[in-house]
């Protein structure tokens, strides 16, 4: 059985620029992580504003509960670094 709480969520949507460049990056880099595609899920845009506070996206969430709002790519490069995924 997988733990899905040690696992990256992001929250995003296809017409978000930000959201693209976050999501190739993760891939780019052979990251496990789940996509929750606000636009099939409109639901989840209140989870993840109630995770970040903000309308924003896309919002990341990592395994260690911290979460990043429209990160740079270092943001994230820096964040998976200390979390030792890359």
């Amino acid at each position: 059985m997988t733990d899905t709480s040690a696992q990256i969520t992001m929250f995003g949507a296809d017409w978000c620029r930000d959201c693209r460049r976050t999501k190739a990056q993760l891939d780019g880099l052979g990251i496990d992580y789940r996509y929750v595609d606000l636009e099939a899920e409109p639901d989840a845009a209140d989870v993840a504003r109630e995770i970040s506070g903000r309308t924003n996206i896309p919002v990341v969430v990592y395994p260690d509960a911290t979460h990043h709002v429209e990160p740079s790519n270092d943001d994230v490069a820096a964040k998976l670094r200390e979390l030792s995924l890359i």
